[in-house]
């Protein structure tokens, strides 16, 4: 098999909901990575780029029809270039890399770019087409995030739990406390801060501009999700799934828009195009777990990747795990034998500080933890994400 190698990544600011990047449309917001690809390997011809992945999880909006196609041809690839979006939820964007590896990997193609993008500010409304001639009734649904038009056999057979009520139902089956939730959100909040301040953050993303109307403009640079706080804090907050639960809004991730792109190719096509390789994409997996628990999925997929590859989680230097809610996280860690705050687990904060734009949350963690091996922090990194309805997918790479 050929090797795949993480040649280049980039990501936007992650804005809250609401926030920063609020007036920015899904397909715009997808092409300002793409075009910041293009723009810094100035070697590389765009029509070179044999496949665009991008990893969408809602496309109710204006992230339908196919969002990397439109993606793509925002950002000036030209018009030869093919766009593909995949959708796994929560880890579409880790499909999406995993997607453009196995496809260097197995010498169908020689060159892609892989990513995700969610503007959850914009999802829209959906409503259905009624049912019977002249009937007075209407279904609405958000589509930010969660489960609409549920069928009444998943309901009968699964459960539709929400999000939160996935974590809690974590929490009460593995006694995970309150207090140790907090403690994980803290710790996450304290290392994205640092990494702000060290400009470790600022090295992988690229500001996005946005207009404010009357012809004024506002650049926007760092992400807006993370927020000063102490255990106290958030001590303080009541938790949303129920009134002795454990689950509240600083031990949850958060509700954002944002994108990323990251450039995969062989060794020979990063010659050709002027690319340095920074990750050596090894292989990836996926696993399903019940849906009332989807946030233990990491614990399977991860399992069977190290299985596949014949590496131990010990020789593992930087683990990037998606912080859907701490209680999820925290049943990973505990499941995969690890201490709760091992150094390796998001170094840089996770997505409970940074924010989780549910498409684009995979190609980011796939992208910083390359960035991690680059920066000489060890050979071997997993970035893995839980998934909604029960999954979870993990990748594997290592230092170029």
């Amino acid at each position: 098999m050929t090797d795949a190698f993480i040649c280049d990544y980039v990501r936007t600011p992650i804005g809250r909901y609401g926030g920063a990047l609020a007036t920015v449309r899904a397909d715009d917001l997808a092409a300002i990575p793409l075009a910041a690809l293009l723009a810094r390997n100035s070697a590389l011809d765009p029509a070179a780029v044999e496949e665009v992945w991008m990893g969408c999880a809602n496309q109710a909006g204006e992230d339908n029809r196919n969002v990397a196609r439109m993606a793509l041809l925002l950002a000036g690839l030209p018009e030869t270039v093919p766009g593909v979006t995949v959708n796994r939820l929560c880890g579409s964007g880790l499909e999406a890399v995993a997607a453009a590896a196995r496809a260097v990997q197995a010498g169908d193609i020689d060159l892609a770019i892989a990513g995700g993008v969610e503007s959850m500010t914009r999802a829209p409304f959906v409503m259905a087409k009624s049912a019977t001639a002249w009937s007075r009734a209407s279904e609405v649904h958000d589509t930010t995030i969660g489960w609409r038009f549920v069928n009444p056999k998943m309901q009968a057979q699964y459960g539709t739990d929400s999000m939160p009520e996935t974590a809690q139902n974590l929490a009460d089956e593995m006694q995970i406390s309150r207090a140790d939730q907090d403690a994980f959100a803290q710790r996450s909040q304290e290392r994205a801060a640092a990494a702000q301040v060290s400009g470790r953050l600022a090295a992988e993303i690229v500001p996005v501009t946005v207009q404010l109307g009357r012809g004024k403009t506002a650049e926007v640079t760092q992400d807006e999700h993370p927020r000063a706080t102490t255990l106290g804090d958030l001590a303080r907050l009541k938790p949303i799934t129920r009134p002795d639960g454990s689950i509240t809004a600083g031990n949850a991730s958060g509700v954002n828009d944002g994108a990323a792109a990251l450039i995969v190719a062989s060794e020979a096509a990063a010659k050709r195009h002027g690319l340095t390789p920074i990750a050596r994409i090894v292989g990836a997996a996926a696993a399903g777990v019940a849906p009332r628990v989807m946030g233990y999925g990491p614990v399977p997929a991860v399992n069977k990747l190290l299985a596949r590859s014949g590496l131990e989680l010990a020789g593992v230097d930087v683990i990037e795990l998606n912080e859907a809610f701490a209680a999820q996280s925290l049943a990973v860690t505990r499941g995969l034998g690890i201490a709760d705050d091992d150094p390796r687990v998001n170094p840089n904060g996770g997505a409970i500080a940074l924010g989780h734009p549910l498409g684009m949350s995979g190609a980011r963690i796939a992208g910083t933890a390359a960035l991690e091996l680059a920066g000489g922090c060890g050979r071997a990194a997993i970035a893995t994400m839980c998934v909604g309805v029960g999954q979870g997918a993990a990748l594997l790479m290592q230092r170029a």
